[in-house]
């Protein structure tokens, strides 16, 4: 009862700011309703509310973060996954590693806050919001940095959804060349998927939107080796301080593998996985609304112009070394 009383404002009102931008978010699918949730929790957050609110927000914005990544992996079916993903694993490894290292370098360059490259890194060569939705409770980012971060991806995943068909068709890539080519150099699933429709209605197969849907996903498995790797980093980097690792261990990754080993062994029925990977998308965008609701935009806007140039800069190294792999592998 006391949980309740303490968290329920906050927590209702980033339900019902969550069920607005998942209107939005189905009418304008290629923005989708988590940055709805950001942008709405923004412009909220402008004006003056009681500090009821507060502690709702906060656990919105931190656990109900972490439930729906444990229930997205109940929509992943990890054999289908590894058998068209292992075709494109090395394209992945190498896409991933570049944006990893890429991000290290230029952040140095940039003098990035820590947390924001990580999330800007992770993002861009993961799976977009997904991953930065992982990430952040593992370093304990703040709801700034992610708002900061998540804003740098939503710009290249719009800007990738318009134009990835159009350079495809100019570089002359065929079906499962470009479905490789946007699962793995798009930053998040939803913007994967509008490029790959669009691709597949302009050429009357579905071909590349299967390929650039399971290398999409087969990229978002990623997000437990990075996120252990993190925790792993954090917990020693804590010694001083005797954290272990025990408590910093990212616990809700486990119960995320664990859900899609359960998925794959069990074989759900799709209208059990979609309904959980529908509340897990829900949850997300209720935690974004939260985040939303506790950053200051205007601070914002004054310090993205870095992360953005970070983001860009990932964003075109990814495309240029998916393409060059593909021709090494002879896909494309």
């Amino acid at each position: 009862m006391n949980f309740i009383k303490k968290n329920y404002q906050g927590i209702v009102l980033s339900f019902f700011i969550a069920l607005i931008a998942t209107f939005l978010g189905q009418r304008f699918s290629i923005i989708g309703g988590p940055v709805f949730g950001i942008l709405v929790g923004l412009i909220i957050a402008l004006f003056p509310r009681s500090s009821v609110f507060e502690p709702g927000i906060k656990f919105t914005s931190k656990k109900i973060l972490q439930y729906a990544i444990v229930l997205l992996g109940f929509g992943m079916n990890l054999f289908q996954i590894f058998a068209v993903g292992s075709q494109s694993l090395l394209i992945i490894i190498s896409t991933i590693s570049t944006a990893l290292i890429v991000t290290y370098f230029v952040s140095k360059w940039l003098k990035i806050p820590a947390d924001v490259s990580i999330l800007v890194g992770v993002g861009s060569s993961i799976c977009g919001g997904s991953a930065i939705a992982a990430t952040a409770p593992v370093i304990e980012a703040k709801d700034e940095d992610i708002a900061k971060s998540i804003s740098v991806i939503f710009l290249f995943n719009v800007i990738a959804a318009f134009l990835f068909p159009i350079f495809g068709e100019f570089l002359g890539l065929n079906d499962v060349g470009f479905g490789t080519w946007a699962g793995t150099a798009i930053n998040d699933t939803s913007s994967v998927v509008a490029a790959g429709q669009t691709w597949a209605a302009s050429h009357s197969s579905d071909v590349a939107l299967n390929y650039a849907t399971i290398v999409k996903l087969t990229r978002t498995l990623a997000i437990i080796p990075i996120t252990l790797i993190l925790a792993f980093y954090r917990s020693k980097k804590s010694n001083a301080v005797s954290v272990k690792l025990s408590q910093t261990f990212p616990w809700f990754i486990l119960f995320f593998l664990l859900a899609a080993i359960f998925s794959t062994v069990f074989q759900l029925d799709t209208s059990v996985t979609t309904t959980l990977t529908d509340l897990s998308k829900f949850f997300i965008t209720m935690a974004m609304s939260a985040i939303g609701l506790n950053t200051n935009i205007v601070q914002l806007v004054k310090s993205g112009g870095k992360p953005i140039l970070l983001g860009f800069i990932c964003w075109i190294s990814i495309m240029l070394v998916s393409l060059v792999m593909q021709q090494v592998l002879g896909i494309w």
